[in-house]
């Protein structure tokens, strides 16, 4: 019995993010680091030094650390949340979260859901319903997860806005008529699959720890929240048409240093030298998360951030910058 109930904590209740090291600001040593996912955490549970590092005793799985990263170097699994909007079709989902007692396709904290949950579930055509507890009161989250909610939505909102097809979202505390089945949360989870197993099983919406990342493999440098706002972006926007991806230019007084490829989370910039010393610049657009580290961190001060780019860009590699000669 013991074993079956550690397998499905294994399955259902991992508490913790997986961490990339080499998609965080801190160990790319870009400039100013970033220290968002240690101020999103309500718990404390989130130390950086060279990298970041995760307290398993004091995290409660709700996802906030992972909802503000801007580079996908903390991620959960993706899939499993949009699993659960799209096996709903066009009824519409309604994902909650565990201590709103509302029961039905359960997160430990709404602070699970990310824009690629809203923007697959516009492609998709179904309308999602939020529903959160108590936040003021909450061990699991923070009291401002429902503000921290309608941001995510905004931002999915915007990258919407392209497909000329916005989501049908609405973000609401669970009422009490919409009492349906046990109470989650990841510390109180032992304790549930000792009581119930099957039932609490049926609450949770299923998740597997994610394997560690390959970087050899140019693909698993992406992370799968990028991957999926890009896939997501249905109905395809014609080609001139301005999506919201934040991305890097170039300006005048590039230095061809290599920094900006040096400190980039996800390799999206590529620096090549040619056989007579000429530098180009490109950039994968469906890598690119629009962090900012390029332009924080280029020595002489000349990338800017662009708030969108046409939807043809994303075919091939965008040329950042060619010409400059090392000898």
């Amino acid at each position: 019995m013991l074993e079956g109930m550690f397998k499905l904590l294994g399955e259902y209740g991992n508490p913790v993010p997986r961490y990339t090291g080499q998609r965080c600001l801190v160990e790319r040593m870009a400039v100013g680091g970033c220290d968002l996912c240690q101020q999103a955490c309500p718990h404390e549970a989130v130390s950086i030094e060279r990298g970041v590092s995760i307290d398993p005793v004091k995290c409660t799985s709700c996802g906030l650390c992972v909802q503000v990263c801007p580079t996908g170097a903390l991620e959960y699994d993706v899939t499993a949340t949009l699993g659960a909007i799209k096996a709903h079709g066009e009824s519409g989902a309604t994902l909650t979260c565990s201590q709103s007692g509302a029961g039905g396709q359960s997160l430990p904290c709404l602070g699970r859901v990310t824009p690629s949950a809203v923007v697959a579930s516009a492609a998709w055509g179904i309308e999602l319903t939020l529903l959160h507890g108590d936040c003021p009161t909450c061990v699991v989250g923070r009291p401002d997860v429902p503000e921290r909610l309608s941001a995510v939505v905004a931002e999915a909102q915007q990258l919407r806005a392209a497909t000329g097809r916005l989501a049908r979202v609405t973000i609401r505390k669970a009422s009490g008529e919409q009492l349906k089945g046990p109470q989650v949360s990841r510390r109180g989870m032992f304790g549930a699959l000792a009581r119930g197993a099957g039932r609490v099983v049926a609450q949770v919406i299923p998740e597997s720890p994610l394997p560690f990342v390959d970087w050899s493999v140019p693909e698993e440098r992406r992370p799968a929240e990028w991957l999926w706002r890009r896939r997501a972006l249905k109905p395809t926007p014609a080609p001139d048409t301005l999506v919201a991806w934040a991305s890097p230019r170039i300006g005048e007084g590039c230095i061809d240093c290599p920094v900006c490829t040096n400190v980039c989370p996800t390799e999206a910039i590529e620096r090549e030298v040619e056989p007579d010393g000429r530098i180009t610049l490109h950039l994968d657009l469906t890598s690119c998360t629009g962090c900012r580290a390029c332009a924080a961190s280029c020595p002489p001060q000349v990338i800017v951030m662009s708030p969108d780019v046409p939807e043809g860009s994303f075919g091939a590699p965008m040329l950042l910058r060619e010409g400059g000669q090392l000898f």
